[in-house]
């Protein structure tokens, strides 16, 4: 048996993102592009006799911050220590730094051993909205000429800028839809919808009050029409709750954001929902 770790190449996201939709992760039918571009380094695998077994992602934001996603080790090899043998190789590398993750209930006791830290519960809620888009003039479709204003705005909700992700979550495809709502001239929320193999999930969902997240939330909901919508929500932030509650949406799951490394301090009383939990 032959085995060895690389970095993944362009096809391969394609098949990582297979597992993840195998895994019930329900992936957006445009992910793998998007992904791809925030960081071409950032995907790892290891492979026996030319075989994916196992992969992993530590995407990069910035020069102090990564995220890592996409642990997985394919059934057929599971139990025989590969996926730890490719999360060494690829964590030895990123020492000083810290990492963030969002952890299934199972792993967390793994990632603790590794130098994880809990920080909070996150929460995907699901349901069938049937949400109208609003008629407000301050809700918006993002367009090319709002990507930079839109990156700006996104900056205050990360520990690190990430303005190459961004510009790739904005490309404009059949699959996907930004809004923001803008007052005076000015971002005060945006979201994203886009389809996923079961219906559709929105994330971000970033706004200063509680108002602008319902706005948008409506607006983005409105594209799936009377498909299912996802929304990950941070656990502190009980008005993302009470959002998703309002509109029929339940619990499907938990994970645990955890940090290696010291943890940021962010604004989740304004996270309404969270962009991914394969990239933060």
């Amino acid at each position: 048996m032959t085995s060895i770790t690389r970095i993944a190449g362009r096809p391969d996201i394609a098949t990582i993102i297979d597992w993840a939709a195998a895994e019930g992760w329900n992936p957006g039918l445009d992910d793998a592009g998007v992904f791809w571009a925030s960081d071409p380094d950032g995907y790892h695998v290891l492979e026996i006799n030319g075989e994916l077994a196992a992969a992993i992602s530590l995407v990069r934001y910035g020069r102090n911050y990564a995220f890592l996603g996409f642990y997985m080790v394919h059934p057929q090899w599971r139990g025989q220590g590969l996926g730890w043998t490719l999360w060494q190789s690829v964590l030895n590398g990123f020492a000083g730094q810290t990492i963030g993750l969002d952890g299934v209930i199972a792993q967390q006791e793994n990632y603790r051993k590794s130098g994880f830290a809990y920080a909070h519960a996150n929460y995907r809620f699901g349901g069938v909205p049937n949400c109208a888009a609003p008629k407000n003039k301050e809700i918006v479709a993002i367009d090319g000429g709002l990507t930079d204003a839109v990156s700006a705005y996104d900056s205050g909700f990360n520990p690190e800028p990430r303005s190459s992700f961004i510009r790739a979550w904005l490309g404009l495809c059949a699959s996907r839809q930004g809004m923001a709502w803008i007052v005076d001239g000015r971002i005060a929320g945006y979201g994203v919808v886009r389809e996923c193999r079961q219906g559709y999930k929105i994330g971000p969902l970033f706004a200063e009050t509680a108002e602008i997240a319902d706005g948008l939330f409506q607006s983005l909901a409105a594209e799936a029409g009377d498909k299912p919508v996802f929304l990950d929500i941070p656990g502190p932030n009980a008005t993302a709750r009470g959002l998703c509650e309002r509109y029929g949406l339940t619990p499907v799951f938990e994970t645990a954001r955890m940090y290696r490394g010291p943890a940021p301090e962010l604004p989740l009383d304004r996270i309404f929902g969270i962009t991914t939990f394969e990239l933060g």
